[in-house]
């Protein structure tokens, strides 16, 4: 079993970025990607149907003979673990990208404020705020809605001067004033990770959901004996559930490199 794949998906894109943390976190590992491309954003449906989706694409990824399962998306991860869970199975782990960070911040830090950007979506659930003050309660957290900045990354504008301004002006919030950490809570947000850092000027640690959704990964595949033996030889498969061509150029910015889509009508 150690041999199989780690199945990983999201409504998309932005997934990808959480991909690539797993990739640099376990090399050795082969992975399918699964963006549900024909349902994006998950933002805005209901969660009886992000659950519906989530439900379809893990009895895909467990035909695949996946390991692990690991929900690379703030909105599934909210709405549909218990079910992913449920299909999985529990012989073959799930990972969300909103628990790993809640543990790893309550743990990390004591009697601090956190601030938390996403997308509307995620802020208004609360998830964040309900799961990190439930773990530690010497935390305060305080999240914002940045709802131009996933639109803006996907149009390509980050690193730049315009993405620069934009990325102050939500900073700059009172709210935000004197917190001692950022959550990253949306899976675009990595791509401007060094424009935040500039805002603070390095002076308080960014977050990365995908980053520590990667370690927490790692850690339960070592305790569960799931690790690689050794480099495969097999490619990673990158699947979607509607082809574009936007999203075939996206995903390199995404991930880092080209990638060959294949297109799973797992819909029909």
């Amino acid at each position: 079993m150690s041999q199989q794949p780690i199945g990983i998906f999201d409504s998309g894109i932005g997934g990808m970025t959480v991909a690539h943390a797993i990739k640099k976190a376990l090399p050795n590992e082969q992975f399918i990607y699964f963006g549900d491309t024909a349902h994006l954003p998950y933002g805005d449906k209901s969660p009886e149907s992000i659950r519906h989706y989530a439900a379809r694409i893990t009895q895909f990824l467990i035909e695949k003979k996946c390991k692990a399962i690991v929900i690379a998306c703030n909105t599934a991860s909210a709405h549909a673990f218990k079910i992913v869970q449920d299909i999985a199975g529990p012989s073959v782990p799930v990972i969300n990208v909103i628990d790993p960070v809640a543990e790893y911040v309550s743990q990390q830090f004591n009697r601090k404020r956190i601030g938390v950007i996403g997308t509307k979506g995620t802020i208004a659930s609360r998830v964040y705020v309900t799961r990190i003050e439930k773990r530690n309660k010497t935390l305060k957290v305080i999240s914002n809605a940045t709802p131009l900045l996933a639109s803006m990354i996907e149009e390509g504008f980050y690193n730049n001067k315009i993405s620069q301004t934009i990325i102050n002006s939500y900073l700059s919030k009172p709210t935000f004033k004197n917190i001692d950490a950022l959550i990253l809570a949306c899976t675009h947000y990595p791509l401007i990770r060094k424009e935040v850092d500039s805002y603070y000027k390095k002076r308080i640690p960014i977050i990365d959901n995908g980053e520590v959704a990667a370690n927490a990964l790692k850690e339960i595949l070592e305790k569960k004996s799931l690790l690689s033996k050794g480099k495969t030889s097999k490619k990673d498969l990158f699947v979607v559930s509607d082809y574009t061509e936007a999203f075939n150029h996206s995903t390199k910015i995404f991930f880092g490199e080209e990638v060959q889509l294949k297109r799973a009508r797992i819909w029909d």
